[in-house]
């Protein structure tokens, strides 16, 4: 993939970094990416329903996740359920968004930032 074009998507917003950790675990419908966003956030971030969507058709839009035609077996109720999935360009962006925090985190200890004890 090239760098470049994995640059212009930095930085992400955290809620489409959010919504593409969630899809890394695997392909998803957009209530279920809500749960999953809720669960590994320990409930500190919870869109409102109407930004997920938003978040989503812009990722779709912007070539990092797809919407997907076949879904899961569907249950009671699934068939109206847009399911998405990581692009492969989806997936490196994440992985770049990942090191830049990383790189973040990395500068803020290096000053004490994050020592024991402090705020």
């Amino acid at each position: 993939m090239n760098p470049h074009q994995v640059a212009r998507f930095l930085p992400l917003t955290p809620v489409a970094f959010e919504i593409l950790l969630a899809l890394a675990g695997g392909e998803a419908h957009g209530y279920a990416i809500l749960q999953e966003i809720e669960r590994r956030t320990e409930g500190r971030m919870s869109p409102h329903a109407g930004t997920l969507y938003r978040a989503l058709a812009r990722l779709v839009a912007d070539g990092l996740l797809e919407e997907l035609d076949e879904r899961p077996e569907a249950g009671p109720g699934d068939e109206r359920r847009r399911y998405y999935g990581l692009t492969d360009l989806g997936e490196a962006v994440a992985a770049g968004e990942a090191r830049r925090l990383e790189d973040l985190v990395a500068s803020a200890r290096a000053r004490n930032l994050l020592a024991p004890g402090r705020a």
